[in-house]
């Protein structure tokens, strides 16, 4: 594993096209939206979908989601239980070395020595965090989003006893038209060299934005419905560079051709240096 050569910021432009990018359960799961109207996709789905692409690459991830565990844990504790070398460090109880457990849990788990973790179970004397060097800032949409609902029914009984089927309602589904969504992130040096993030596990960063909604898909997110259309990548060759993430984040521009764009090619979107190493850039559409 090689260590990082230099700060990475990025810029990631997702499309949603007759979807729900991100529920909010405290609003009927609509999608998420700002008081002025912008829809926003929260850095943590952000982060659930990378973690999700890292164990489809076969990489070892400490929280995985219910119906995607590959282990047979069932919560964040026995999972960290079944480490042996982490639980024998723990079991020292107040003398363990919470560094060496730091180590040992970003040596094993990728989404840890990435994100960063907080260790504190019930009945253990140690508790710990780990501080992460990749940064996800929530996703905002370029325009105000158009959020259409629909009330769904079931033409089947729930129950048996009863004569002829029942059409009911069942609830409400919510979606937006379209939206094009901001992504920005970057990743640390010095908080690499900490959890022991390298160069290879920024490749399968990289890797994981490219295709961040395969294997994705849901009644509230059809296939195809999402997508990735552009990545902006910059490989710094400084720890610290002269142009803040900021300044790097704000050289791609992104301008509407029309008042209600509906799809990726209703914007212009350029690049304008601001003084620093020149971006990888890909397209998917």
């Amino acid at each position: 594993m090689s260590e990082l050569k230099g700060k990475i910021d990025f810029v990631a432009l997702i499309s949603a096209t007759e979807a729900n990018p991100n529920g909010d359960p405290l609003n009927g799961n609509r999608p998420r939206e700002n008081f002025d109207g912008f829809g926003e996709i929260s850095d943590v789905c952000i982060k659930r979908k990378i973690r999700n692409r890292w164990q489809d690459m076969g990489q070892k991830i400490f929280v995985q989601s219910d119906d995607r565990s590959y282990d047979t844990y069932s919560s964040l504790k026995e999972r960290a239980d079944g480490y042996t070398p982490l639980q024998e460090e723990i079991k020292k109880g107040k003398k363990a070395d919470r560094d060496k457990c730091a180590q040992l849990a970003c040596q094993e788990w990728l989404d840890v020595r990435s994100f960063g973790q907080v260790f504190a179970f019930k009945g253990v004397e140690v508790s710990l965090g780990v501080r992460g060097p990749v940064s996800i800032h929530q996703a905002v949409s370029v325009s105000p989003v158009d959020i259409v609902s629909m009330q769904i029914t079931k033409s089947v009984n729930s129950e048996a006893g009863k004569e002829g089927k029942a059409s009911d309602t069942m609830g409400t589904k919510h979606r937006i038209e379209f939206g094009l969504y901001v992504l920005k992130g970057s990743v640390n040096v010095q908080l690499a060299e900490k959890t022991g993030f390298s160069e290879e596990d920024a490749q399968l960063l990289k890797e994981a934005l490219k295709t961040l909604f395969e294997n994705d898909a849901s009644s509230a997110r059809p296939e195809g419905s999402m997508e990735v259309c552009r990545l902006y990548w910059w490989q710094h060759e400084e720890k610290m560079p002269a142009v803040s993430t900021a300044k790097v984040h704000r050289s791609v521009k992104i301008e509407k051709k029309t008042d209600h764009p509906r799809s990726f090619d209703d914007y212009d979107i350029y690049y304008e240096n601001p003084g620093c190493v020149e971006p990888e850039v890909y397209d998917f559409v």
